[in-house]
């Protein structure tokens, strides 16, 4: 009885829309039962009651506990290289992205300042809304021949290059294939696209082609998206693999070569001279300006139509201020110094294989770092490496932890960023206090007792 009831209703239901097509009128339908409103909270909830602060003060807490300081967000009073000084003491750095020194060479000050000058130090607004200044149309030119491309445009953030990029390209229906180990910003981009996405192993060429066989006939459009340098593991991908990949799937290929400007292959080129490739293989290069070219921003590089297909629909950079002109001046001064003195990349080559043969002669896990530019040393636990970065710290050496959840707790490491500054005498003092001193930790019993018996 209660089916056919629930039929007799449908089909009154069905005939009452009928009729009111046939006569142009919406069905007079029955309003469904409002749920009873839920009380309103007094005030909204303190920033403090959520669960990932909360997490935060209680590592902070454990930190506090067994004496460790933070080694994150300490104040430096020198310039982002080779050396600095924090709290007035003077330190060998290995986490500044500053590979060839550029950051404040006389050259690159010089025509940071002129740009500030006359142009100040906004550009106002938008590009779309204040204009050109004539800095964003130079860099963009040279970063374009660099790559050998039609063009090119220049944003604010390197971040928000790849989300704005991978948002204005793909949509629902499309896929992008990425390496496992791509950036966040990568992924922050796929996800706003609405785009499928699929992560394939580590450099890993034939997970990759599996996925492309399984499902690249699924979907409109798709991206691959890999770096030319991981950062967290100093490792490169086989481009020539990757292009083959993706010609013969009709795919786009993105690489993200943020740090593999000014380190890779023999004059610092990129990953295309690593690899020797032709760089008009790929179909959309990407960068930040914040590393080799010493200063703040990013940049895609590829055809004509993708460049204006960017800067009329890409969030990043149509509702972003464009770049500051004295940032621009510094970077394409920085590129053209990259360019026209090569012994830099020659000296960081040498100093990063330095770093790395060192260090496995101490029996240090370097993982599959290439030894240009970035070398992690693999701990395999987060309060190890925090701990072993605080006593670098005590000795005159910064260098950062990376632990969960930035990377799994097995991988946790010390993350040592090279530079072309650094001298031999610096790379082998710190790989000999650094084992030496991750052979005192290694002792005993349980470092969270030995730490905890300690300050105690």
């Amino acid at each position: 009885m209660s089916t056919g009831s629930s039929n007799g209703a449908g089909g009154r239901e069905a005939l009452a829309g009928f009729v009111a097509a046939r006569l142009g009128k919406a069905p007079v339908r029955p309003a469904p039962a409002r749920p009873a409103p839920k009380p309103v909270l007094a005030q909204a909830p303190s920033f403090d009651s959520l669960p990932a602060y909360k997490e935060l003060k209680l590592q902070r807490s454990a930190a506090d506990l067994i004496g460790l300081g933070n080694p994150f967000f300490r104040v430096h009073d020198a310039k982002a290289g080779a050396t600095t000084r924090i709290d007035g003491q003077s330190f060998v750095n290995f986490s500044s992205y500053d590979y060839l020194g550029l950051n404040g060479h006389p050259e690159v000050n010089a025509a940071a300042q002129a740009a500030l000058a006359t142009y100040g130090t906004s550009a106002s607004a938008s590009r779309i809304v204040a204009g050109e200044r004539p800095g964003h149309l130079t860099l963009e030119r040279a970063i374009a021949a660099h790559y050998g491309t039609e063009a090119c445009v220049v944003m604010v953030s390197g971040h928000a290059t790849n989300v704005a990029t991978i948002a204005a390209l793909l949509e629902p229906g499309d896929v992008i294939y990425h390496d496992a180990l791509i950036h966040n910003s990568v992924v922050t981009g796929a996800q706003l696209s609405g785009a499928q996405r699929r992560s394939f192993a580590h450099n890993d060429l034939q997970a990759l082609e599996s996925l492309l066989h399984a499902t690249r006939h699924e979907h409109r459009r798709a991206l691959i998206v890999i770096e030319g340098l991981y950062s967290m593991d100093g490792d490169a991908p086989d481009l020539a693999g990757f292009v083959a990949l993706k010609e013969r799937y009709g795919a786009w290929l993105m690489v993200d070569d943020a740090h593999g400007l000014g380190v890779l292959g023999r004059d610092g080129h990129g990953l295309h001279e690593h690899c020797d490739v032709p760089p008009g293989s790929v179909d959309i290069w990407m960068g930040t300006l914040s590393k080799t070219l010493s200063s703040c921003g990013g940049y895609v590089a590829g055809a004509a139509a993708l460049v204006e297909l960017l800067k009329c629909t890409a969030g990043g950079f149509v509702y972003s201020v464009g770049l500051s002109p004295p940032l621009a001046a510094a970077a394409t001064v920085s590129l053209a110094l990259m360019r026209r003195e090569p012994e830099r990349v020659a000296r960081l080559r040498r100093n990063g294989a330095l770093f790395l043969a060192t260090a496995r002669e101490r029996g240090l896990d370097t993982g599959t770092s290439l030894g240009l530019a970035v070398v992690p040393v693999i701990l395999g636990d987060s309060l190890k490496a925090v701990t072993l970065s605080d006593r670098l710290f005590k000795r005159g050496i910064n260098v950062q932890p990376i632990i969960h959840p930035a990377v799994p707790e097995r991988s946790s490491r010390l993350r040592f960023f090279i530079t072309s500054e650094h001298t031999p005498e610096q790379i082998r003092e710190t790989v000999t206090v650094l084992a030496d001193e991750l052979d005192e930790l290694n002792k005993g019993g349980s470092l969270v007792e030995r730490l905890m018996s300690r300050r105690a």
